[in-house]
């Protein structure tokens, strides 16, 4: 009797410990996935920040404002590089998403080079052209919505 009863104890004490490694694997399983779809989630918010400055320099252009159409290009060509670095080599589109990126990235440069003593309008031209740069690489991507 003395021993099936310490039996009863070994048996549950090793489904406890069986039962918290489960519990431990699973939830590092989990973490795991969480943490491999953050990549996803920044390149995400990347994109929406290289399209919203886009349109952002666009539209100053509009209103001819010289010094806005240079900040929104700077933050363009961050998000564009941003995208670039962080980007798998195993991910869809990406060759030709690059090749826009780096577009964008030549057409903002071009702005910064006429510089903001340039009439708005002159700037507006390579800042529509990197407008439509990153539009085809957040479609290219897959991040369009």
């Amino acid at each position: 009797m003395g021993t099936t009863r310490l039996q009863g104890r070994y048996f549950s004490i090793a489904s406890m410990i069986v039962g918290l490694m489960i519990v431990i694997g699973v939830s590092l399983i989990a973490d795991t996935m969480v943490s491999a779809g953050e990549p996803d989630q920044s390149l995400k918010e990347a994109a929406d920040g290289l399209k919203s400055n886009a349109e952002e320099m666009v539209a100053h252009g509009g209103m001819g404002d010289a010094k806005a159409i240079i900040h929104h290009c700077a933050e363009t060509t961050r998000y564009a590089e941003l995208l670039m670095k962080q980007l798998s080599t195993s991910h869809s589109g990406r060759e030709e998403g690059v090749a826009s990126l780096a577009d964008v990235i030549k057409h903002c440069k071009r702005v910064a080079e006429i510089g903001i003593h340039a009439d708005p309008g002159v700037l507006l031209n390579p800042a529509i052209k990197a407008r439509t740069a990153a539009r085809a690489s957040v479609k290219a991507l897959g991040f369009s919505k």
